[in-house]
């Protein structure tokens, strides 16, 4: 049996502002911060073998934040896959054993959301008009003004999920993956085998670990309860 945790990163400064942010890359605010730790707290008895993240700094924040609290896991380093720094990093040998791998993916980012990006919520209510928008943020396969739809993040999700975050799951190891509010709706929605319709009222809380249970081939989603 084996456990896979989502956790949507901690309230970031354009949340707090009410701004689209897709994929510029913005820091958590102070209370997303505490939101990571409190999260942390929450999983500090849980032993992680791998984790995923996306590219972006505010899931990467609080996968930290996060593992800074555990106290059964191995200390966490950061795999870089591409450049130089891919070659500089690496740990030779039986030494690489000794650590927790976070293992980053631009197919776990947010849903990107094009010309939005940067824009106040609601004043794009105002210009363009509230189903719309509304539309636009919580529909299964709308896309904003040159922007992916959630059907558009579900492909990518699930592509990387399929080939390189189900087999560890599969090996009976405990994953975690630190994303964001839609690369974490698509792939509840995939897990939980939902329809289009049901995007619309699927939410994911900022900070707040929700469970998955792997056992004889099978996934049970747990909830927000540790199991």
């Amino acid at each position: 049996m084996s456990y896979l945790v989502l956790v949507r990163h901690g309230l970031s400064m354009w949340n707090k502002l009410n701004i689209f942010t897709g994929w510029v890359d913005v820091p958590l605010c102070k209370e997303g911060v505490e939101e990571a730790v409190n999260a942390g707290k929450i999983l500090k008895d849980m032993r992680f073998d791998v984790v995923f993240t996306s590219e972006l700094v505010r899931a990467i924040e609080t996968t930290m934040f996060i593992l800074r609290e555990n106290q059964v896991s191995l200390p966490p380093i950061v795999l870089h896959k591409d450049d130089n720094l891919a070659k500089w990093s690496r740990i030779y040998g039986e030494e690489g054993k000794k650590f927790l791998p976070v293992i980053k993916s631009w197919k776990l980012n947010e849903r990107y959301y094009g010309e939005l990006q940067g824009e106040n919520k609601d004043k794009a209510k105002r210009e363009h008009g509230d189903e719309t928008v509304h539309m636009w943020r919580r529909g299964f396969d709308a896309r904003p003004p040159n922007g992916e739809s959630l059907k558009d993040t579900l492909d990518r999700v699930i592509e990387f999920y399929d080939s390189d975050i189900l087999k560890e799951i599969k090996s009976g190891k405990n994953v975690m993956i630190s994303a964001h509010g839609n690369s974490l709706r698509a792939l509840v929605y995939y897990l939980d085998g939902l329809k289009p319709e049901d995007a619309l009222t699927l939410e994911i809380p900022t900070g707040k670990p929700l469970f998955y249970e792997f056992k004889d081939g099978r996934v049970n989603k747990i909830g927000y309860n540790l199991p």
